[in-house]
C-alpha cells in the first residue's frame, strides 16, 4: 500500500466510473443511483480514503478558519475571551488562528498582512494600546472578509464591534466610592488612544456630576498600564495638592501595581477600584475593594457569532449599504464578600 491519500481518481479507476460520478456519490447526489452510492463508499472505506479539505475550500471559496488578533494571550481576561471565541468556533465547524500584538502597533500590522496571506474568511480583532492609526484593517474590507472587534475597538466608523458598557462601568464605581464617603477620587485611565479610555473618563464624570462634585481633571491621569508607568502615575497622585483617598484603575493589573507600591511606601488608607474582576484577585491578601466585570467569555462568544454569521451570509448583502452590528455587554460592579 502506497503512503500517499488516496483520490478520487483511484476510486474512480478501480471502479471503471467517472470522477465526477464518484465525487457526487460520495456527496449523496440525487443523481446517482443506491447501488451506485454504496460500491463507492466501501471503496473509499476500504482504501482509507480522507476528503481533499484543500479542494473542497478553493471551491467553497471558503478556508473555514477565522483570525484572531489580541494583546496578551497571558492576560486572564483575553485568555477567556478565546474560550469564548474557541467554543463558537467548534460548534460552527471553524478553526481559529490566533496571533498576539504584545501591544505593538507596528507587530499588529504585520499579523493582520499575514492573516490576510493565510486566507482566513474573517478576523477578530482587539486593538493594541499603540495602535493610533487603522488603515490596516482597510484591506479586509476591500476584499469583502469581515472584520470584528472586541473589547478594545477603534474610535472609526463603520465597524462590527463588541464591547462592554464601561462608561456605566465607571459611574457604579464611581458612585460606590462616593457612598462610602470618599470625595478626592483619582483615576488611573489608560493610553488615550483606546475608546475605552474614554468612556471610562465620560462615567468618571457623569458621576461626579449627578453627585453635585465639581470635576478636577486632574485627578484623572493616563497610563501606558506598565508596572513602570503605574508607579509614575501614582507618584503624581500622591503628590497631588489633593491626595485621593480612593482610585479607579484601568484593570486589575494596574491596581496590584498600585497597591503593592503603596504598600512598599507604607501607605495605608487608599481604596482601589479596578476593571476586569480577575479570578486572581480572589486569592490575593490585598485586592481592589470592588470591580467592574466586563464579562470576557460572553464578549468573545458574542464576537465569534457575527463574524461567522457575516462569514456566511448570502453575497448579495455584501453591499455598501449593509448595517454594522454594534453590541454592548452590560457590566457589573463586583463587591467581593469580605474575608
Amino acid at each position: 500500500m502506497s503512503d500517499k491519500p488516496t483520490t478520487i481518481k483511484e476510486i474512480a479507476k478501480i471502479l471503471k466510473i467517472s470522477v465526477s460520478t464518484v465525487s457526487r456519490a460520495l456527496n449523496d447526489h440525487s443523481s446517482i443511483g443506491l447501488t451506485t452510492k454504496m460500491r463507492v463508499k466501501k471503496l473509499a472505506m476500504e482504501l482509507n480514503y480522507e476528503p481533499n479539505q484543500k479542494a473542497i475550500q478553493f471551491l467553497q471559496g471558503k478556508s473555514h478558519i477565522i483570525g484572531v488578533i489580541l494583546p496578551e494571550l497571558s492576560e486572564s481576561f483575553f485568555s477567556t475571551a478565546i474560550s469564548g471565541i474557541e467554543d463558537v468556533a467548534y460548534k460552527r465547524n471553524y478553526t481559529v488562528l490566533l496571533a498576539q500584538s504584545h501591544d505593538d502597533a507596528d507587530r499588529e500590522k504585520l499579523l493582520v498582512e499575514k492573516m490576510k496571506t493565510q486566507r482566513v474568511d474573517g478576523l477578530l480583532v482587539s486593538v493594541s494600546k499603540t495602535t493610533s492609526t487603522y488603515e490596516h484593517f482597510e484591506v479586509f474590507k476591500k476584499l469583502n472578509i469581515p472584520v470584528v472587534f472586541f473589547d478594545r475597538i477603534p474610535p472609526i466608523k463603520d465597524i462590527h464591534y463588541v464591547a462592554s458598557n464601561l462608561e456605566n462601568g465607571t459611574y457604579e464605581a464611581v458612585n460606590f466610592l462616593l457612598k462610602k464617603g470618599h470625595r478626592t477620587i483619582g483615576m488611573i485611565n489608560g493610553p488615550t488612544t483606546l475608546v475605552a479610555s474614554h468612556e471610562r473618563k465620560e462615567g468618571y464624570i457623569k458621576a461626579m456630576i449627578s453627585n453635585r462634585l465639581k470635576f478636577d481633571p486632574s485627578l484623572i491621569v493616563s497610563c501606558d498600564l506598565s508596572e513602570d508607568g503605574t508607579i509614575d502615575v501614582m507618584n503624581t497622585m500622591l503628590n497631588h495638592r489633593r491626595k485621593p483617598t480612593a482610585i479607579v484603575t484601568f484593570n486589575d493589573y494596574v491596581a496590584l501595581f498600585a497597591m503593592r507600591y503603596t504598600r512598599s511606601l507604607e501607605l495605608e488608607g487608599i481604596d482601589f477600584v479596578s476593571y476586569a474582576n480577575l479570578p486572581i484577585i480572589n486569592y490575593m491578601d490585598y485586592t481592589p475593594i470592588a470591580s467592574v466585570e466586563q464579562f470576557p467569555y460572553k464578549q468573545g462568544k458574542k464576537a465569534a457569532d457575527i463574524l461567522i454569521d457575516l462569514i456566511n451570509r448570502p453575497k448579495n448583502e455584501t453591499g455598501t449599504e449593509q448595517a454594522y452590528f454594534n453590541v454592548v455587554v452590560e457590566s457589573e460592579l463586583i463587591v467581593p464578600t469580605p474575608k
